[in-house]
């Protein structure tokens, strides 16, 4: 957008003179539910939605203590709380250290470990605070204009970044002041909306502020008049940024672009910030893909961070790069590694770098010594490790499954065993009978081997018939591993007596490069032969109703249902499809991130010499709607802009008017997922009514 820069957006944000406000935290007014009784050993969705969510965990720096989080959802009030906690490492009861209905988050260590760091809202705007690890003396560190959205210390505990958006760009009332009645945008680029918001006018960017004896001055926007992100939207955080252990060096990531250029590229660079001379330098620059979350080693001589190599691809391979900061050699430790890596976190002595990656519908715990480039896999277990931290002797991880939400544990580097740290949602799952979860290897039409994950229903009885759902997977690329999920949950399917059969199709990463990358260009090919393929032979199980049988899926999972709508052959009697691809044209043209149907599709649909392309719109689901036949529900967030409503306003009204039975379910607040409590209780109500009313129905 051609617009300027508003003078007047210094690199000083005014912090308040009055660094010690405290708080009484109002215990009266939380919600910390206590375990519900429940009336039967399965699952339901107001279940579902009463565990508690573990997560940001972080070691205390004398390895003692954890310091994480837990959001508990009340459901008659329709909003979320969030508490922080600390546990021992050594085990024993968590303390709840903060009781507020200020949603507090973020929290972090201060690093002489005498205080605790924190984002909450309970003066106002969200702001820093600190308070002491027993939970006393809440007290403000910051009173920024307009609020923050996180704080690290630096190492030597002398500065601190936060982060702070900053208006830079125009609206519409800076430009005809005259009109202040006027609601309108004036747009002159893409990228004004991006996943679920409108560009409004203002961009992430990090300010380094002084800190001494708990109060924060001389905030220093580092990025002063920068049109750019970071962290980067829509998703990044605090792990986009690290401090040198100096305290001298801020490593950020950013894709320093806008409008159209950036909707064409995934060219992120990690750049180093001199506090001291305060000059910025691209330390990844020629490197053209995706290049974020740096840390440091501990002596500061390396930076380790997560890269792709190709521009455009947001699917692929990531990298694990380490970089001697003195000579500026960059170095790939996963040449030979055909998996993808995240959450690196390094050793105490600074030799090796703990990882998590996904291996054949897993994620495991990895580790990387440096000396010889080796890479050993620490864990195996039908699980999902989220997040992996040295601690002392053990490792310290957050884990979840199919039959489990988040829980943190310890785990033995050598044995790989773990045992677990919290048990915050043990309770609950005590009353619970969870369904069998089983792996298959099942053949595929080019004859390879295909792990799919079968969820059974609790009491599953072998001598009686089952509906059964195929299950449809969205990114396209993103493993259906050991998740656990409030929308796509499959021990809640299984818990309404279906059997769920998740095939892990071509696309998907933790299987080789080839087939995580067949995908592109292929979508109505391979990987729709895949899922048949898995269904087909389930459907031959004597236990499993050849004649009742379901797909489901959301996003890609949501075309891949419409594309089946139109292609199955008989096979289904129901669909669901959450937020899918209905028309390839009209996505093109309508969705943010044009990398992704570039790369994808191949490119745009009026390329007419360009083949690769032109097959890929050949297998848009609205080809195919003269041969839907089968009752289909359609669900659609108004605020996804990925993929926007219309697909699935045009999905449903091409239903009707070929009368074929189609329900609409549209939440105007939602963006591609579901996450209001009540809208996820009613999701889950609506999607099980009408799978029942189809595939339960003699």
């Amino acid at each position: 957008m051609h617009m300027k820069i508003i003078v007047g957006l210094v690199c000083a944000v005014v912090l308040f003179s009055c660094q010690q406000k405290k708080v009484s935290m109002n215990i009266d007014k939380n919600y910390v539910p206590q375990t519900p009784q429940l009336s039967s050993d399965v699952m339901t969705p107001e279940v579902l939605w009463s565990f508690g969510r573990v997560g940001g965990a972080q070691l205390s720096p004398d390895g003692k203590t954890v310091l994480y989080t837990v959001t508990y959802f009340n459901i008659e009030e329709d909003k979320s709380y969030r508490d922080i906690y600390t546990i021992p490492v050594a085990g024993g009861v968590a303390r709840n250290i903060t009781r507020s209905v200020a949603k507090e988050s973020d929290p972090v260590w201060r690093p002489d470990g005498k205080k605790i760091a924190y984002l909450s809202a309970i003066s106002g705007s969200v702001q820093a605070w600190e308070i002491n690890p027993d939970g006393s003396n809440a007290t403000q560190l910051t009173d920024v204009e307009g609020g923050i959205s996180g704080l690290r210390y630096a190492p030597e505990q002398s500065r601190v970044y936060y982060l702070k958006t900053v208006k830079l760009d125009k609206d519409i009332h800076d430009m005809f002041p005259d009109l202040p009645k006027t609601n309108a945008r004036l747009e002159s680029d893409i990228m004004y909306r991006h996943w679920d918001a409108w560009h409004n006018y203002t961009y992430n960017h990090i300010f380094v502020a002084d800190y001494s004896k708990g109060k924060i001055s001389n905030g220093i926007d580092i990025m002063k008049g920068e049109r750019f992100d970071s962290p980067m939207k829509p998703f990044g955080g605090t792990e986009q940024i690290a401090w040198s252990p100096d305290g001298k060096t801020l490593a950020y990531t950013c894709k320093k672009k806008v409008g159209k250029a950036y909707s064409l590229s995934t060219n992120s660079d990690i750049y180093l910030y001199n506090v001291e001379t305060r000059k910025t330098f691209n330390f990844t620059s020629g490197m053209m893909g995706y290049d974020q979350n740096p840390v440091f080693s501990p002596d500061g001589k390396y930076l380790a961070w997560e890269s792709m190599e190709r521009d455009g691809y947001e699917s692929d391979k990531v990298r694990l790069f380490v970089a001697d900061l003195k000579t500026g050699e960059k170095k790939d430790y996963t040449t030979s590694f055909g998996q993808n890596v995240q959450g690196l976190n390094w050793s105490a002595d600074g030799k090796s770098i703990y990882f998590i990656s996904d291996i054949h519908a897993t994620d495991e715990i990895y580790r990387l010594d440096l000396a010889d480039a080796s890479i050993a896999r620490l864990t195996d277990g039908v699980h999902n490790y989220q997040s992996v931290i040295p601690a002392g002797e053990n490792l310290l991880a957050q884990k979840v499954s199919m039959s489990q939400p988040a829980e943190l544990y310890l785990v033995d580097p050598v044995t790989g065993k773990d045992h677990a740290l919290t048990s915050v949602n043990k309770g609950i799952l005590n009353q619970l009978t969870m369904g069998k979860v089983e792996k298959r290897w099942i053949k595929t039409t080019d004859n390879k081997k295909m792990l799919v994950w079968v969820i059974y229903p609790p009491h599953f009885d072998p001598s009686k018939k089952y509906p059964a759902l195929l299950y449809n997977q969205g990114g396209p690329q993103g493993t259906v591993s050991q998740f656990w999920s409030y929308r796509w949950n499959f021990q809640m399917m299984a818990a309404s007596g279906y059997v769920v059969v998740a095939p892990n199709r071509r696309g998907l990463p933790g299987f080789g490069q080839e087939w995580n990358e067949q995908i592109s260009k292929d979508y109505g090919g391979q990987n729709i032969k895949d899922l048949l393929s898995a269904i087909d032979e389930m459907a031959r199980e004597p236990y499993v109703d050849e004649k009742r049988l379901g797909a489901v899926g959301a996003s890609y999972g949501g075309y891949s249902v419409m594309y089946l709508a139109g292609n199955h052959q008989g096979r289904f009697k129901a669909f669901i499809a959450h937020d899918g691809i209905f028309n390839f044209e009209q996505m093109y043209t309508t969705t943010e991130e044009m990398w992704f149907p570039n790369w994808d599709y191949g490119g745009a649909y009026w390329d007419k010499n360009n083949a690769a392309a032109q097959r890929s719109y050949s297998f848009s689901p609205h080809k195919y709607i003269q041969n839907w036949d089968t009752p289909i529900l359609i669900v659609q967030g108004g605020k996804d802009y990925r993929v926007p409503e219309g697909q699935g306003m045009a999905a449903f009204n091409a239903a009707v008017l070929r009368d074929v039975p189609a329900e609409f379910l549209y939440f105007p607040e939602e963006n591609h997922w579901v996450l209001h409590p009540q809208n996820g209780i009613l999701w889950q109500r609506v999607f099980f009514n009408w799978l029942d009313k189809w595939l339960k129905k003699k």
